[in-house]
């Protein structure tokens, strides 16, 4: 092997790297293919703070079935429900509609959503809707003062007098079983698509109308809304049928 100098030598080495070599070899051999005797560890990560797992959101249908299940009045329950912040109604309403007419009646009427008067007012069933039911009642001899008494299946107004969404009927859900659970009907009569929706989860009142069912193990009639017949009088016959289906359950018992 021929000698170089040290200028050969670093022209040779500049040549080496224009051409693009950039590891030296060792004049030892190396096996490329050498498995090592023990994986290499991997690093441990340096401590510090670790990111925050997002909290699990509480389960408000959970939530409302334990808090209607703790009341034990109806009172208990009306207090239950102001106390219950995981609805977001309650933000936009000026006024919980809870319930109007005697507790403990023979019959309990449900609603669908309050109206802006209901809102206003904090009972269910005023202004012209609840004249129309007034006088659906008088025809049959009863009356909110007397025998019957009144509730929905939200008790906070939709903003724009929207439809309940799905959620908001579940979450209330067991807060109504509850009230009727409390308040111990003989009757129970649905108003409307929505509280059939909540009890029933069935829809098209003009198919479920004036057929007995069952809801929250009472016996139930499903009818047309009082606001719906101001809307459309031609279903008042329809309506007079079923008040007296109605006075004839509660007669024959």
């Amino acid at each position: 092997m021929e000698s170089f100098d040290y200028h050969q030598a670093a022209e040779m080495l500049a040549w080496q790297v224009e051409l693009g070599a950039t590891e030296a070899i060792c004049d030892a051999p190396v096996n490329r293919y050498e498995v090592p005797a023990s994986p290499p560890k991997a690093k441990t990560p340096a401590k510090g703070p670790q990111p925050l797992r997002p909290e699990a959101k509480p389960d408000p249908v959970a939530l409302a079935t334990r808090a209607a299940a703790g009341a034990k009045t109806i009172e208990e329950l009306r207090t239950a429900l102001q106390r219950f912040e995981h609805c977001e109604l309650h933000k936009g309403a000026r006024n919980m509609v809870f319930s109007d007419g005697v507790p403990g009646a023979p019959v309990m009427i449900l609603g669908e959503v309050p109206d802006r008067e209901e809102d206003r007012a904090g009972k269910p069933f005023v202004g012209r809707t609840g004249q129309m039911l007034d006088r659906m009642l008088a025809a049959i001899d009863m009356g909110r003062d007397r025998n019957v008494y009144l509730s929905n299946i939200l008790p906070w107004r939709t903003p724009q007098n929207r439809d309940p969404q799905p959620d908001e009927i579940a979450m209330m859900r067991p807060f109504v079983q509850r009230h009727i659970a409390l308040a111990k009907p003989k009757v129970l009569v649905l108003f409307g698509n929505w509280s059939c929706q909540s009890l029933l989860e069935k829809r098209s009142i003009m198919r479920l109308r004036g057929t007995w069912t069952k809801a929250a193990d009472v016996a139930c009639l499903p009818m047309v809304h009082p606001a719906a017949l101001l809307r459309n009088p031609a279903a008042k016959r329809e309506a007079w049928a079923d008040l007296l289906s109605l006075q004839a359950k509660l007669r024959d018992g």
